[in-house]
């Protein structure tokens, strides 16, 4: 996690600065929005930019929105002063933290940020096979495909061969294909010069020469267009790319891996994927099971998430009931190891006691029951008690989310970005809702705002 410093924090810089570095991030500091904006346009790069509210928190954002670069703004002011978090959030920031930093807050936006993890927490043998095998293929330089269902992993696991290779000390850099529309896709991965397209204000460094030295990662690469894949070939056969209108080829020296969740062999026998660029990055495949291929995963990533939950949420020591373990054990997991993270998150901030019941997680049904080596011994997972039931009785769907959106928030110590994450919604639609509540007088908690909210 790269996170650039903008402006003076109100001389908290170094006490900001601190806290992200004891979580993992690396950190580097300017001192105006100018400064800011050659950082990134070098190469240096960002993956979170810290900006001082005295500054021109708007401008910079239309900057970088009109050169079509996409890093994360939060806006740092002194004190939980409302007005200045709603004018941070107008003017395009994601976040506003108050001053001085809270450790916990600063590392609740890192991890809605970044969502990097470091670790392939697993028990099962089927995944066990396939952690072997990235240890064997890591050292070397080979081109990798990682294939899976959607929550499996697979970026985890770019980082993970990443981390193991010659290269783990130098930048990884990934990049969304699918996110990203095709006509920018090119400049994103390349970069351009000055005066290249409408906008291209200034010379930009692509991903591949900001991955100059180590990894760069083309994540769900079977939503690239034919058009640009064949300058991607280019850039695999020849270790050189073009920036958008330059004039001289750029050598790089990267490891290339990428990602899918489709079938790129049906891809490429259906036209859509070129058959000679699926070879030169298929040179190793690395296949990950689906969550409900490796049962006994469930148990501990169950575990491993309610711990990491708990310390974030001040519920320490907090368990989970044998009852509820059967019924993650019986759940199909369509969603896979992201749907169980979400779902154990929700269930700590939604734990009354000391321990996680059956009864606090919640599970879409129709998905359950799926047969599996565990569940095929277990019990059916016991059904809600009449009181459980009874406190959802005489309210309305609106209430009832209302209250679980304002719980959530509250959990997050007012963080947007964060809930947002947890609840599985957009930010924007988030934001709609709570403009709707502070409507209807609704008291909704803001950054750093760590007090109990009046109950309904």
């Amino acid at each position: 996690m790269r996170l650039l410093i903008v402006g003076s924090l109100e001389g908290h810089i170094s006490t900001a600065g601190q806290i992200a570095i004891s979580r993992g991030a690396k950190v580097a500091h300017v001192d105006s929005i100018d400064e800011a904006l050659a950082i990134v346009r070098s190469g240096q790069g960002a993956e979170l930019l810290f900006v001082d509210i005295k500054l021109n928190v708007g401008d910079l954002v239309t900057r970088l929105a009109a050169e079509r670069i996409s890093i994360p703004v939060v806006s740092c002011g002194i004190g939980a002063n409302a007005d200045a978090a709603v004018a941070a959030i107008k003017q395009g920031a994601k976040e506003y933290i108050p001053l001085p930093p809270d450790p916990e807050l600063i590392a609740a936006v890192l991890e809605a940020v970044a969502a990097e993890k470091h670790t392939m927490v697993h028990r099962d043998p089927a995944l066990t096979t396939v952690l072997a095998f990235a240890d064997q293929i890591a050292p070397s330089d080979a081109s990798v495909l990682i294939t899976g269902e959607s929550g499996t992993g697979k970026e985890l696991m770019a980082r993970y061969v990443h981390a193991k290779s010659k290269r783990g000390a130098q930048n990884f850099v990934a990049v969304n294909c699918a996110a990203i529309p095709e006509n920018l896709l090119e400049s994103e991965l390349f970069g351009h010069e000055k005066g290249a397209f409408t906008g291209a204000v200034a010379r930009r460094i692509g991903r591949f020469e900001e991955a100059h030295g180590g990894t760069l990662l083309l994540d769900e690469i079977s939503e690239m267009h034919p058009r640009l894949q064949a300058k991607l070939l280019r850039a695999v056969q020849e270790r050189e790319i073009d920036r958008v209108g330059g004039t001289k080829p750029i050598k790089v020296d990267v490891r290339l891996l990428a990602t899918s969740n489709r079938n790129l062999e049906e891809a490429v026998n259906n036209g859509d994927f070129r058959e000679d660029l699926f070879f030169r990055l298929n040179v190793v495949n690395l296949r990950l099971p689906a969550l409900r291929e490796r049962p006994l995963d469930i148990p501990m990533l169950a575990e491993h998430f309610i711990d990491k939950y708990s310390l974030s949420n001040d519920k320490v020591g907090l368990t989970i009931s044998d009852e509820a373990m059967e019924m993650l054990s019986r759940h199909s997991w369509r969603g896979n190891v992201r749907e169980l993270e979400n779902t154990m998150h929700r269930a700590v901030l939604l734990a009354q006691g000391e321990e996680i019941t059956a009864d606090t997680i919640s599970l879409n049904m129709s998905e359950s029951l799926a047969p599996n080596p565990i569940s095929a011994v277990l019990p059916a997972a016991p059904a809600a008690p009449i009181d459980e039931i009874a406190n959802f009785i005489g309210r309305t769907v609106a209430e009832v989310e209302r209250d679980l959106i304002i719980d959530t928030l509250q959990h997050c110590l007012g963080n947007r970005t964060h809930a947002a994450n947890i609840l599985g919604i957009s930010i924007r639609t988030l934001r709609n809702k709570l403009k709707l509540y502070s409507g209807d007088g609704v008291p909704v908690p803001m950054p750093g705002d760590a007090e109990n909210r009046t109950q309904y």
